[in-house]
């Protein structure tokens, strides 16, 4: 195959975007949630990875939260991956890392990025359906379930389990 028949191959394939996002938690094992101002609802700080820019997923989820509330931390274990499909969009792999337990002193610190986001607020377990519904918030609740377990990435299709 030559240059230009690779190239004309490639651009022929099928595209999935890329998606990661950190799930923060408080002590009291509140989950950390943003609201966007570009869409109804809520979300988890994060977004889309620049991958043709060679950023990974994790690189993603770090530099998003940075971008969204102004904390620049490193992300832990991936705790979630989720192929979402999409109606009026390609379908989407969701990266979901561990943003850890965050001080007191790191929420007074956050930073809202105000071209994107209106507010934060922190939503204990029971209440995540609310604010998440959908594929979101199945896959917060399994991304919980795996710390608490201590079990391996969490393999979701839609925000349900698989495998």
């Amino acid at each position: 195959m030559t240059v230009p028949d690779y190239a004309t191959y490639i651009a022929g394939l099928p595209r999935v975007l890329a998606g990661a996002a950190a799930l923060f938690r408080d002590a009291d094992g509140r989950v950390l949630l943003v609201e966007p101002n570009y869409r109804e609802g809520w979300a988890l700080p994060g977004g889309t990875v620049e991958s043709d820019a060679g950023e990974t997923p994790r690189q993603g989820a770090r530099r998003e939260t940075t971008e969204e509330i102004g904390l620049d931390l490193e992300v832990g274990r991936l705790l979630a991956v989720d192929w979402v499909p999409g109606a009026a969009r390609p379908p989407i792999v969701a990266y979901l890392y561990d943003g850890g337990v965050l001080e007191e002193e790191q929420f007074k610190s956050i930073r809202l990025q105000e071209e994107e986001l209106l507010s934060w607020r922190l939503v204990p377990r029971h209440d995540l359906a609310e604010y998440l519904p959908g594929a979101l918030g199945r896959r917060v609740l399994a991304a919980l379930d795996v710390l608490a377990d201590g079990s391996g990435t969490a393999e979701l299709e839609n925000g349900h389990r698989v495998g």
